[in-house]
């Protein structure tokens, strides 16, 4: 029987075939351990993975063993990403944040076959190689370095790895649905869980992901993901990049804010992605060395609530855009972008603005609801908060070797985010379950706590914390870095609520830090904050 269409699979070796073809000259960019600037086209990736995957081969890595890299954003790991996941293999991303316990743990459960390390993380693969059995061979990300190889017995070298590779090295022709990249969870609590993703899944997320309302990168565009290769495959940025041929400009180690004002001015940058507080330190390096970012046009934040303060700022000042994102490891990671709708263009600045600030509508693809602890699902009014589920096509359903389903019984997965959804389908996150603020049975945000601080001009930043109380259960307690030179008192924290929420929400408490703990991803530590000073306001 004839078929009416054509049939493909979907897999990210077509993605990189794609750039190789089409859009060969466009630059990758990328800043070496060393600080220079590494300069490729997608012309030198491509046939660069095609030799990696066939080396791999060679040296006995099998089609669907797990390939880890410890390493920045950098050339090299943009070659590993389409290799090992176009030769058949799993490219497993490890964020070298993690303890040293857990690194263990990822990579032991993982059974990674090869680790790909940059040069900063060689000291892991030497203290911690006795406790990784299951790994055959180390690879430095780079030319060949006498001192490196002192530092780890039989160490490869990445540049003479890959010439070991066939030229005419084919893609072999995989199911789509065949794994093509691992992620860890954070694992803030319990073990770590394995998000395996597979070569259906990261393509549709890269075509749904990418659409105008989407993360939106185009041919024309420099693209700066500063979001760790590390950190759910940096959105999909790569794959995406891949797909249109964009430029490329990546950080590698320098993710502090001058480093970014260099690369953002030298090379052009027009959209720039990352988390919160990587966009604090560039405000902080462009005021500091009097850049105005001209190229800049647009930035997706994500990772945890962006500060409103934030907005006005970067638009005003410099003619940028803040587009509000959410995800999480196991949704690939997009499942909402903020970009308003047509209607919303009569509306006044601050209406729209007010719009801006929540995390935005699911792309085509994936679907959200909100449930109450019953799993009753709730109105998309604006107003009921509830329990935040998703499902699509780059969701997960079973963890990496997990024995069942992450899903619930009807086919949906709990984010464990409490949210609101409005008519529209715009989403909000008002808190994360485990960190909302449970007083005399009434919720207090500490998104929301924290963003009214946050807009303070003597608070650096902040994190709000729920604290035992002997009467209320729980009390809201804020924690601060002050702004350099700013010397605010809790008095004047406290006050500065007023008006802006109700005063049953003011944190009975201020506590200043000289800096927050701060994870893997970027992201405020409330479970050690909680630890601290959990008891706060029972002392005494």
């Amino acid at each position: 029987m004839t078929q009416p269409m054509m049939t493909q699979s979907l897999l990210v070796s077509s993605l990189i075939d794609h750039a190789a073809r089409y859009h060969s000259s466009s630059e990758v960019v990328s800043v070496e351990t060393t600080g220079s600037l590494d300069r490729s086209s997608w012309g030198e990736v491509a046939p660069n993975s095609r030799k990696l995957a066939s080396a791999l081969g060679k040296r006995g890595v099998q089609a669907g063993e797990r390939c880890a890299t410890i390493a920045w954003n950098n050339r090299r790991h943009l070659e590993i990403y389409f290799g090992v996941a176009g030769g058949g293999m799993v490219c497993h991303t490890i964020n070298p944040r993690l303890f040293p316990e857990q690194l263990v743990y990822i990579i032991n459960h993982a059974e990674d076959q090869v680790l790909f390390l940059d040069k900063t993380f060689l000291p892991i693969a030497a203290n911690l190689r006795e406790k990784l059995p299951t790994v055959k061979a180390y690879v430095l990300m780079g030319p060949r370095d006498d001192e490196a190889a002192d530092m780890v017995e039989g160490l490869l070298f990445y540049d003479e790895l890959i010439e070991t590779g066939d030229d005419g090295y084919e893609w072999p022709q995989l199911d789509e649905n065949t794994p093509s990249s691992l992620c860890y969870t954070s694992g803030t609590t319990g073990h770590p869980k394995g998000v395996l993703y597979t070569h259906r899944s990261t393509v549709l997320h890269s075509l749904g992901g990418n659409q105008p309302d989407g993360v939106g990168i185009s041919a024309a565009d420099v693209v700066m993901p500063v979001v760790p290769m590390f950190h759910v495959n940096a959105w999909g940025v790569p794959y995406i990049a891949a797909a249109t041929g964009c430029k490329l400009a990546l950080p590698g180690p320098g993710m502090d804010g001058p480093s970014l004002v260099k690369l953002i001015d030298g090379e052009q940058v027009t959209l720039a992605l990352g988390v919160p507080t990587i966009w604090m330190g560039l405000l902080a390096a462009l005021e500091e060395v009097g850049s105005k970012a001209e190229s800049l046009t647009r930035t997706v934040v994500g990772g945890s609530a962006l500060p409103p303060s934030m907005i006005p700022t970067f638009r005003d000042k410099y003619g940028v855009k803040l587009i509000h994102a959410w995800g999480m490891t196991e949704t690939s990671p997009l499942g909402t972008v903020n970009s308003p709708l047509q209607k919303h263009s009569a509306l006044h600045e601050s209406e729209q603005e007010k719009i801006g600030l929540g995390q935005g509508r699911p792309p085509y693809g994936v679907e959200l609801r909100i449930v109450d602890e019953a799993g009753h699902v709730l109105p998309e009014d604006g107003e009921a908060q509830g329990e935040l589920q998703i499902r699509g096509h780059w969701i997960v359903d079973t963890y990496f070797k997990a024995d069942t389903t992450a899903t619930t019984i009807d086919g949906w997965f709990d984010t464990g985010d409490v949210a609101t959804i409005d008519p529209d389908g715009y989403m909000i996150i008002r808190d994360r379950s485990k960190d909302i603020i449970k007083s005399g049975g009434e919720w207090i945000s500490t998104v929301e706590l924290e963003n009214i601080a946050i807009a303070h001009p003597g608070v650096a930043n902040a994190a709000a914390i729920a604290a035992a109380h002997e009467k209320w259960a729980e009390r809201p307690v804020l924690i601060v870095v002050k702004a350099e030179g700013a010397d605010p008192t809790e008095d004047e924290l406290r006050a500065f609520y007023d008006g802006k929420i109700a005063h049953w929400q003011v944190p009975d408490k201020v506590i200043f830090v000289e800096e927050l703990p701060i994870g893997g991803t970027g992201k405020v530590l409330k479970i050690k904050l909680r630890e601290q000073f959990g008891n706060v306001l029972m002392d005494g």
